[in-house]
């Protein structure tokens, strides 16, 4: 075993050094790897923490079989399946995970655009519409489905990283498939995530300086669909423009999260001395009006965007 000594007289193992380097160079990916599979960042961050400890236990134990980001890849899904183990007994979901969902969160695309080691294909299939059809299958399910349709993993690799055989994986993909198709578009082209536009970007401006019902009425589609888990999902032109246009006191931040536009909103509530993190609004935008929002409730939305959780006056 390889160990050299620091400046300060520090023994140092080499494979110490190899695995912080080679954890280094993939995180980000890890990171929406472990985003897929929970469906939001602040879960994300936790399973990409765990799997660094367990990477580091395990470390002398490498024997570099298969390449050092398989091997990540392969203790990141471990780690999520091990998490949702003591999770209580799952039902079946009826309706729009978007709609009833707490669980899932939006990606600010900010944490994509500073790392080319994401790679292209990480960045594709971070979009909604995909995240939220995940949430319908199990933990083993869904880790099978996404390392062997959306990454492209053999089936003898996603065997080995569930501990199982070739058998068992394919029963687990026949079995998502069969749960995915129709909520799912069938061509994986149509997975990739949404390419921001300019008008994106000005439906945006103009939502972010919206203040009155007829304000938004001049930027939503007629059927246009609010939802807010866990409250009941909004919809018609009307219903959505007396929502959006109370009079509250907001700040918000523009910005883009899943390769959709979105607003980070605080609220300062009636005689509060702060603005509060309080919602995340994704949008989805055709023929220049905003056809559904997806909003976030929460602060740690807004934490992942690496905002505070309060703004003073």
């Amino acid at each position: 075993m390889t160990t050299t000594a620091d400046r300060g007289g520090q023994v140092t193992d080499a494979r110490d050094v190899w695995l912080q380097s080679a954890f280094a160079e993939h995180r980000r990916e890890l990171h929406v790897h472990c985003y897929r599979l929970a469906g939001n960042v602040a879960d994300a961050d936790d399973l990409v923490q765990e799997t660094f400890l367990r990477a580091w236990r395990a470390r002398s134990r490498f024997e570099g079989r298969a390449s050092a980001r398989t091997w990540l890849y392969r203790i990141a899904t471990n780690v999520f399946l091990d998490s949702r183990k003591a999770a209580a007994r799952r039902t079946v979901p009826s309706g729009d995970p978007l709609e009833w969902s707490t669980e899932l969160g939006p990606y600010p695309d900010a944490l994509l655009a500073d790392d080319p080691q994401t790679g292209l294909a990480a960045r594709e299939t971070v979009e909604l519409a995909l995240l939220a059809a995940l949430m319908y299958l199990p933990p083993r399910q869904r880790s099978a489905f996404v390392l062997r349709d959306v990454y492209g993993w053999t089936p003898q690799e996603v065997a080995g990283t569930l501990g199982t055989r070739v058998a068992a994986v394919n029963s687990l993909l026949q079995r998502a498939r069969g749960t995915l198709r129709g909520r799912v578009p069938a061509d994986r082209q149509d997975w990739r995530r949404p390419q921001l536009t300019i008008e994106d970007e000005d439906v945006l401006r103009r939502y972010a300086e919206a203040r009155t019902p007829e304000d938004f009425r001049a930027l939503l589609a007629d059927d246009v669909r609010i939802t807010m888990p866990p409250e009941p999902p909004v919809v018609g032109i009307e219903a959505a423009a007396e929502l959006l246009g109370r009079p509250l006191d907001w700040r918000t931040f523009p910005t883009s999260a899943n390769g959709r536009p979105a607003l980070v909103n605080y609220l300062r509530h009636p005689g509060g001395t702060h603005y509060e993190a309080l919602v995340v609004d994704v949008l989805r935008v055709a023929d220049g009006r905003i056809v559904e929002s997806n909003a976030f409730v929460g602060a740690r939305h807004v934490l992942a965007f690496g905002l505070p959780a309060t703004l003073e006056p």
